[in-house]
């Protein structure tokens, strides 16, 4: 368990506060008191109480935890190979299984918060047991960044995630049926594939087919917004957002090239739960393996390299046709695919300030006060600001020069809590192909 205590004083650092023009402010003191920040200022001017423990951080960068967007925790990020969905889960469907799945959903959500991740928006796990974890972060059984569980995602018949993290219905009547379920078993978001996705596509140019019909999806929509909860949605494909978006889709998960009505479908989506506008979350992780390395490495068949091409592109093109038209855009992970890790949210901040040509300085600030605010939270974290949690990481170099001083954490701060005892394990083969990708020019196309 990490070392606990009611207070805490940073001394020394240049914070970083989260702001979208966020510069280092030297010589600066950071008071936590009972898992809140009480003071930010000048070191020669800071209350520090008595008993608070000191943190030299020696001219260190203190920044927000960071917040990923789209997690599922069920996997490491090493390539496996495809299997049946369903027996697989039907082995894991009992006391035995479950507990061994939460052991692993555990581990991940502690490699996250080891790595600097405070908040997680989870996007689906097996047997619902991202509920179950987070439950146990909250009730102090073990540390771990806040979760926003989604339990299972809905999806239909040969849609993506069926059977596997997702559960299959049929009809409108079904979908808000299974909202409901959701909302009863502690869901804190509900979550649709819309689409299919890259593995499930059976023809070249074909990913992100359309699966959910949109009665269906307005139906969810409908039963969600009802009782107060949010809808994140897969969608892979232009076709797919525009439905997605006219259903009443909160966040658009991945996203896909926009259409002039598509753009102008988010910019008057005003009427979404909470009066915010819909917005796109960004997940160029899991896109970019499968355009820059082998099959071989990634083990994709020829039809899902073609099809990973196109859904990378379209990803991009779609988180930059977003910047320009003012369309919220989140950042997330999309941890557990082939290649991305549950301990590298710094490369998807690198990736989509390298291809969409945001400042290093925007894009931290949408991987901390930007997503807090897309998820409600901007009021409680994302942010060094005084009444905010204590959400807090460090890093020895300056991030707003390279990206990647966020890839070496050095203190990390949950809720008020110092997490420095947890470790995210390493995986070196996946390191170095994930090193030798970003190393990349932009506009390299060859494989390794």
């Amino acid at each position: 368990m990490a070392t606990q205590s009611p207070r805490y004083a940073f001394i020394h650092a240049n914070v970083l506060d989260g702001r979208p023009e966020m510069q280092p402010i030297p010589n600066t003191t950071v008071i936590v008191e009972r898992g809140s920040i009480t003071y930010v200022g000048p070191d020669d001017r800071a209350p520090i109480p008595r008993d608070a423990q000191i943190i030299d951080v020696d001219g260190a960068y203190l920044m927000p935890g960071l917040i990923n967007m789209h997690v599922h925790l069920c996997g490491s990020g090493k390539p496996v190979s495809a299997g049946n969905a369903g027996a697989l889960m039907k082995r894991f469907d009992n006391k035995l299984g479950r507990a061994i799945v939460r052991r692993i959903l555990k581990s991940s959500a502690q490699t996250q918060l080891a790595s600097g991740v405070t908040t997680l928006r989870g996007a689906g796990d097996p047997l619902m047991c991202d509920i179950a974890v987070r439950d146990a972060i909250n009730a102090g059984n073990y540390l771990g960044p806040r979760i926003i569980a989604p339990g299972c995602g809905i999806t239909v018949p040969q849609g993506h995630g069926a059977g596997l993290f997702a559960s299959i219905v049929t009809t409108p009547r079904e979908a808000a049926a299974q909202v409901q379920e959701l909302v009863a078993r502690g869901a804190d978001v509900i979550k649709l594939f819309v689409t299919g996705g890259v593995f499930d596509a059976v023809e070249p140019g074909e990913p992100g087919v359309l699966r959910m019909q949109p009665d269906i999806a307005a139906a969810a929509c409908g039963a969600a917004h009802s009782l107060g909860l949010p809808v994140m949605a897969h969608v892979e494909s232009t076709e797919g957002v525009r439905v997605a978006l006219e259903a009443g889709v909160d966040t658009i998960e991945h996203g896909a090239p926009m259409t002039p009505q598509i753009i102008e479908l988010y910019q008057r989506s005003a009427h979404q739960l909470h009066g915010r506008p819909a917005s796109l979350t960004c997940t160029i992780s899991p896109a970019l393996p499968f355009a820059k390395l082998d099959p071989e490495k990634t083990r994709s068949t020829e039809v899902q390299k073609i099809n990973g091409d196109i859904v990378c592109a379209g990803i991009i093109q779609s988180a930059r046709q977003a910047l320009e038209a003012g369309i919220p855009i989140g950042l997330g992970t999309d941890s557990s695919c082939p290649y991305v890790t549950q301990y590298d949210m710094w490369r998807e901040i690198a990736y989509f300030a390298n291809y969409t040509g945001a400042s290093n300085a925007f894009a931290l600030h949408r991987a901390t006060l930007g997503n807090a605010e897309l998820l409600g939270l901007g009021h409680t974290t994302g942010s060094i600001e005084v009444g905010k949690e204590a959400n807090i990481i460090t890093t020895q170099r300056n991030p707003l020069d390279d990206l990647s001083a966020l890839r070496d954490v050095t203190h990390v701060m949950v809720r008020g809590e110092l997490a420095d005892g947890l470790r995210a394990k390493h995986i070196s083969e996946l390191d170095a192909e994930l090193d030798w990708i970003i190393a990349q020019p932009l506009d390299s196309i060859y494989t390794r």
